[in-house]
């Protein structure tokens, strides 16, 4: 089968980190074509969507002394040619937020992928619909007290309420502009007109969960049922536990709750086109569900001595 990945430049991945180099190493090595492009690159020409597709070949990574270990050239790239997504039997669209007005008009594109001929992970409707952290607030008694809202006086009103909160914004990753609210802090005010630029833009606000001190959990989901999970623990002081900003990665199991969440969670994913996503839980709530590019294979695969990325091939082409 041929594998198309829509993905940020190769030069910028992380080869021992990325789910996406994860991915594309397992449809490699199951005897699949890899296929790359990007997000910029793509037409819609007689109604087709078209794309600049370069194959891609891989050296795969090694696990040594317990860390991923990768060639320093890890990947070989062909010419570019401008061809059809349609002949490929499956497109992942892994471009890394933000999801700006780019990224959404390149989920219209993909819009005009035949779903008879191509499936597409995540689905393009189900992209747009699910924003990272919105889309959680449709799962009462699984998400922790939230609000969204871009008035000052109502975000001080329920940080004032709750003691200590937290502040993200609606389109970010990574950990990127997560604030920890308290109240009585001189600085609330400010900090909550920077995330909102002076009432511009809504943020998300949930109630700070002490548990947060003990891990960031990141459960992937393949077709809505959980196949791994990872322990994502704040270092220092740091109250973030991502791994983007330092936070250190556990082994750990998915509790009782946990896959409570998840069967809660299947329908709606099923509905909606999200094959494969990534959804955090910190204190037994549902914090947050990633669904643009989510990662956490490669640490899973590492303290598991599994590979995710083959399930998830496997998958597709039994589709």
């Amino acid at each position: 089968m041929k594998f198309a990945f829509i993905i940020d430049p190769l030069a910028r991945l992380i080869p021992g980190h990325d789910t996406s180099v994860a991915l594309m190493e397992a449809a490699q090595e199951l005897g699949h074509e890899v296929w790359a492009t990007q997000a910029n690159e793509l037409s819609v020409i007689g109604g087709k969507t078209w794309g600049m597709l370069s194959r891609v070949t891989l050296t795969p990574v090694k696990q040594i002394e317990g860390r991923w270990e990768a060639a320093q050239v890890w990947y070989e790239v062909e010419q570019p040619n401008f061809a059809p997504l349609e002949a490929m039997d499956a497109v992942f669209m892994r471009t890394d937020p933000p999801v700006n007005i780019p990224y959404l008009y390149a989920t219209y594109l993909l819009d005009s992928i035949d779903p008879a001929k191509t499936l597409v992970v995540n689905s393009p409707k189900g992209l747009r619909a699910a924003n990272e952290k919105m889309y959680a607030l449709q799962f009462e008694g699984a998400i922790p007290e939230t609000i969204v809202s871009q008035n000052k006086r109502v975000i001080r009103e329920f940080v004032e309420k709750k003691g200590a909160a937290v502040l993200k914004p609606l389109g970010g990753k990574a950990g990127e502009g997560i604030l920890f609210l308290e109240a009585g802090d001189r600085n609330l005010n400010s900090l909550v007109e920077i995330s909102t630029q002076q009432g511009l833009i809504p943020v998300m606000v949930q109630t700070y969960l002490p548990e947060a001190k003990e891990g960031d959990k990141r459960i992937i989901l393949l077709n809505g049922k959980p196949i791994g999970a990872i322990n994502r623990i704040p270092t220092g002081n740091e109250f973030r536990g991502n791994m983007a900003v330092g936070g250190r990665v556990a082994k750990t199991e998915i509790t009782d709750r946990e896959h409570q969440i998840c069967t809660q969670l299947e329908p709606v994913l099923q509905r909606d086109g999200l094959y494969f996503v990534g959804i955090d839980i910190i204190g037994g709530y549902l914090t947050e569900v990633n669904v643009t590019s989510p990662t956490g294979i490669r640490e899973i695969d590492l303290f598991n001595g599994v590979s995710l990325g083959k399930k998830v091939i496997e998958w597709v082409v039994s589709q």
